[in-house]
């Protein structure tokens, strides 16, 4: 019996998802034989190798014609998989092509070039996942504009809000997450440098009696691949990897941001939310899980970790490093699986989310009217000042809890001791519903945005 080395069955965060597949080692080799491709048909462009240079290469370019398993073994003498794949992309073209596959590069261009391509790739996805948890949650914020729920800070009641405001937050921090990444991607470069980033095996080659314009190459190699070109060889200048990084995380964080109150606000003791989409457990069967969003909140956990990896290879050593650049290849891939699967299960939560406002409204009242206190303590104030406002209703909230009686019964008799109080309408500011400030109109704001 074989095993496949990696099917994700202790990732179902990511399993399934299309990150899955667009970073997989056949698509990471796919992505190296398109640089390698992409690196012969720019020379052939630039006239530094024969026309037939380029297209035999890309023919050959086929990661379903390579053993990616052999490929991996025989990968440890160099350290790196593009040795043994130079060797068989060059037995796998033409006697006459073999001196232009790979000609004047070192392993890093092709490997750091791949995993742009692999990024670029896996992000498309992703900024498409992004947009639909974007599209739900505006219609969420939409429909429950004025849906009166229970602020809370440090896990406890503080003032009423309203569904519609928290779900336009969370769409503005996806839509964060998309700008970062969408900016990230339109600036993933090309990689190449040669063995030490000046380019000069480059201009030592020459056909047809033609020398290279290595700067020329750069920018036709760049076109071929799609990628920015860049400015200087970033062998140790890892900026790309850093911004992508962080681009990243941020995203897991943006998703895990929801994900964390939907857990919360799914909890059997609140109820306000409900997943769509639950799993159930292998052991208690009336059990309705949350598992999308845990699944995206333990992404947001992880991601972190695997950013500050890559941004702990920022301190690389010399023109190329040893072990930095390494460093880099696992957590990178990692953290594009992860967050691609959290986008994937971002857009189904959000797609499914159930909301209930009369659980919210219920619950506005737990506190039994302590959670409109600031708005009397304003009123109070205008009559009494704000020292004796603050003293009348610290005492009427621990008489309410004391007795646990609504804080509303308790402030009729305080009105009575205290004339300049006379006239307040004490059923209006103590409805929650009619305390939830500009929540309407900063819903509004927040989903003008496009």
């Amino acid at each position: 019996m074989t095993y496949e080395s990696d099917a994700g069955l202790l990732a179902p965060g990511r399993a399934g998802s299309p990150a899955e597949t667009s970073t997989g080692d056949r698509a990471v080799l796919q992505a190296m034989l398109d640089a390698e491709a992409a690196l012969t048909r720019a020379q052939s462009a630039c006239g530094l190798a024969p026309a037939n240079a380029g297209r035999a290469v890309t023919q050959a370019a086929d990661a379903d014609r390579f053993d990616i398993r052999d490929l991996a073994l025989r990968a440890r003498p160099g350290g790196n998989p593009v040795i043994p794949l130079v060797a068989d992309l060059t037995a796998a073209v033409p006697e006459e092509v073999r001196p232009y596959v790979h000609r004047g590069a070192t392993s890093q261009d092709i490997l750091d070039t791949a995993a742009m391509l692999v990024a670029s790739r896996t992000l498309a996805g992703v900024l498409d996942d992004l947009v639909r948890v974007a599209d739900e949650l505006a219609r969420h914020a939409a429909t429950h504009r004025d849906t009166p729920m229970a602020g809370r800070t440090l896990t406890q009641h503080a003032v009423p809000t309203t569904f519609g405001l928290k779900a336009a937050g969370w769409r503005a921090l996806i839509l964060d997450a998309r700008d970062r990444l969408a900016s990230v991607r339109d600036s993933l470069p090309a990689q190449l440098g040669g063995a030490a980033g000046t380019l000069a095996a480059f201009s030592a080659f020459s056909f047809e009696e033609k020398s290279a314009d290595a700067l020329a190459l750069v920018a036709a190699y760049a076109r071929e691949l799609g990628l920015a070109e860049p400015v200087l060889p970033w062998h140790t200048l890892r900026t790309p990897v850093a911004d992508l990084a962080g681009a990243l995380a941020f995203t897991a964080g943006a998703l895990g941001k929801t994900a964390a109150d939907v857990l919360t606000l799914s909890r059997t003791e609140i109820g306000e939310v409900e997943e769509g989409q639950v799993g159930g457990s292998s052991a208690i069967p009336h059990k309705a899980n949350p598992v999308r969003a845990t699944l995206i909140a333990a992404a947001a956990r992880r991601a972190p970790g695997l950013a500050a990896t890559l941004y702990g290879s920022l301190a690389a050593e010399d023109e190329r490093p040893a072990g930095a650049w390494h460093a880099e290849w696992e957590p990178l891939r990692d953290l594009l699986r992860l967050v691609g699967g959290a986008a994937r299960d971002g857009a189904e939560l959000a797609a499914g989310l159930r909301i209930v406002p009369y659980v919210m409204l219920e619950n506005l009242h737990l506190t039994d009217g302590l959670i409109v206190s600031e708005r009397l303590a304003a009123a109070f104030a205008e009559r009494i000042g704000r020292a004796r406002a603050k003293d009348v209703l610290a005492g009427a909230a621990d008489r309410a809890r004391s007795e646990t009686t609504d804080l509303s019964d308790v402030l009729f008799d305080v009105l009575d001791e205290e004339p300049e109080l006379a006239g307040l309408d004490l059923a209006e500011l103590t409805d929650p519903a009619r305390y939830t400030g500009s929540a309407g109109p900063l819903t509004d704001r927040a989903l003008d945005r496009r």
